[in-house]
């Protein structure tokens, strides 16, 4: 059993990295932090279960652990965390799931969401009037939290359970959509909504459509931000960064993950391990030089590149000395992962016919669509990918629009 001391402590740890952000010029409220304006309306009286990590907090660096425990009226019966447990700080595939020790000194229970228990079971949400949930994503569609939120909801709906989702920013922003929509045929953990790679959607509104698209049939109700405007980044809202998982480090590697993510499906390392997780790749065979000149050949915004060597801790070529180019971005108002993506994917082919290779049975969750495979195995140029990927991400941007709250 862990005390709050420790959770509280766990969190901590994984904010102390990262340095405040300038505070923004007016100030942008959360779900959370407009449900404490209000004294908690929506709760008063009721059983919860609260969906949660680290990244639920208030403005005033209150978890919403901490903020539900002592709302006046609001029984907190369970806590359920997503991948990387409560505090974000378990790796990728581990699982954790523990109890939690309320102020009160009260025990209850806490449920992983990973692993073979991917959404809550009947028996977990046995006794709850509500279900709650607020954690921060990244804005890409494979990142698990999405996946989290979505199951969570259509378990809520088949016990009758009202959802609510507090909201939280999109913190790569919300105009920008990139990549093609998941296709129809493809289901998994990570490719499990339909909707672009990067959607440009708040949890709330993510909420909002899949409710709907799904005819999932949810009691849904979203208490939404105030004072956020779909043109900023996280880094804009005078609010500290609080790395949403272990190899998520800062906004520049959330802006990038929408597509050096997609090199997940290979057998490249995409800096776990390294300092620069997301904006470095490399590999003990990789031809640096050429691929340098390729990328600054291309011609790609908001981007620049150099050759590094790295020698990843972790995961993939852990412990041996990589050739790799660093990837920082220098205008991400202009600059395109899924383009930055598909000038890299073709040069390794084309660089490496032999040495690299990709997982197409993952390369389909990360990218949506076997038309990738199609494209890459008849020697496609970047321009066909890149063609592809915009023409779905103007058809998704169409599909989104009734779902908007901001």
């Amino acid at each position: 059993m862990r005390a709050l001391s420790l959770l509280l402590a766990g969190l901590s740890l994984a904010a102390s990295a990262q340095a405040p952000a300038p505070r923004a010029a007016r100030e942008v409220l959360a779900g959370i932090d407009v449900l404490e304006s209000t004294d908690s309306p929506g709760l008063k009286g009721k059983r919860v279960g609260l969906i949660t990590n680290h990244t639920g907090f208030d403005r005033q660096g209150r978890s919403t652990v901490q903020v539900l425990a002592g709302a006046k009226g609001v029984q907190l019966k369970a806590l359920f965390s997503p991948e990387h447990g409560l505090a974000g700080l378990v790796e990728e595939g581990a699982v954790s799931s523990d109890s939690f020790r309320l102020p009160d000194g009260r025990s209850i229970p806490v449920y992983s969401l990973y692993g073979d228990m991917k959404a809550p079971s009947p028996d977990m949400l046995s006794g709850l009037d509500a279900l709650v949930f607020d954690i921060q994503d990244v804005g890409a569609r494979f990142y698990t939290y999405s996946t989290t939120m979505a199951l969570a909801m259509e378990a809520a709906a088949k016990r009758g359970i009202e959802f609510i989702v507090l909201d939280r920013p999109n913190p790569i922003n919300g105009e920008t959509v990139q990549g093609p929509i998941l296709d129809d045929s493809v289901r998994h953990f990570t490719a499990y909504l339909p909707i672009a790679v990067r959607h440009g959607m708040t949890m709330g509104e993510l909420a909002r459509l899949h409710n709907v698209t799904a005819k999932v049939g949810a009691r849904l109700l979203v208490i939404p931000m105030k004072n956020w405007s779909r043109v900023l980044w996280y880094d804009d809202l005078g609010l500290p960064w609080k790395a949403p998982s272990p190899n998520m480090p800062d906004v520049d590697a959330a802006s990038l993950y929408p597509g050096i993510g997609c090199f997940e499906a290979s057998n490249i390392s995409i800096g776990r391990g390294t300092a620069f997780p997301f904006r470095w790749i490399g590999a003990p065979w990789l031809d640096d030089k050429a691929l340098l000149k390729r990328l600054r050949l291309a011609g790609l915004k908001g981007y620049r590149f150099e050759r590094e060597e790295q020698t990843p801790s972790k995961s993939v070529f852990q412990g041996q000395p990589c050739r790799g180019v660093r990837i920082q971005v220098t205008g991400r108002n202009v600059a395109d992962p899924l383009r930055l993506f598909a000038h890299m994917v073709c040069a390794l082919r084309d660089l490496h016919p032999l040495e690299f290779g990709i997982r197409f049975d993952e390369m389909i969750r990360m990218i949506g669509t076997d038309r990738f495979r199609m494209l890459y195995n008849a020697g496609a140029r970047p321009r066909d990918m890149i063609q592809m990927f915009e023409a779905d991400a103007a058809a998704f941007k169409a599909r989104r629009a009734p779902f908007l709250l901001y």
